[in-house]
C-alpha cells in the first residue's frame, strides 16, 4: 500500500446535482478520473450515485500534499461541477497534522474535519 493510516488524508464530497443537470454533471466524472489518473499520491478516486440526484466522490490521498494537489488539479472541472449542483457535505478525514497542513488553505469550503484515531 502507497499510504499508512499516519498520512492518508480523504475526501468526502456530496454534491447535489440541480433539476436536469444529471446527464451534464456525469459527463464530468470521466474527465474527474482522467485528471486525477497522473497523481502519483491518490490512492482511491471513485464515484457513487444515490437516487439520481446525490453523487459523492470517494477519495483518499497521501497527506495534505496530495489532497492539495489534487484539487488544483482538477479545479476547473470541480467549478463546472459546483455551477450545475450545491455540495450537500463535506469531510475531511485524517490525521492531525495532515488537517491542520489544510485548514487555512480550504477554510473557504467550510468542511468537516475527522481525526484519525485508529485502524488497520
Amino acid at each position: 500500500m502507497k499510504g499508512s493510516g499516519a498520512s492518508v488524508v480523504s475526501i468526502h464530497p456530496y454534491f447535489k446535482v440541480h433539476a436536469g443537470k444529471l446527464d451534464e454533471f456525469k459527463s464530468l466524472l470521466a474527465d474527474f478520473v482522467a485528471k486525477t489518473k497522473t497523481e502519483e499520491k491518490c490512492l482511491c478516486y471513485d464515484f457513487s450515485i444515490q437516487n439520481d440526484e446525490v453523487i459523492h466522490c470517494r477519495e483518499s490521498y497521501i497527506g495534505a500534499e496530495g489532497v492539495l494537489t489534487h484539487l488544483d488539479n482538477v479545479g476547473e472541472i470541480l467549478g463546472k461541477a459546483l455551477a450545475i449542483s450545491d455540495l450537500l457535505r463535506l469531510e475531511f478525514h485524517g490525521p492531525a497534522a495532515e488537517l491542520e497542513k489544510l485548514k487555512e488553505p480550504l477554510a473557504d469550503l467550510n468542511p468537516d474535519w475527522f481525526e484519525f484515531e485508529t485502524g488497520v
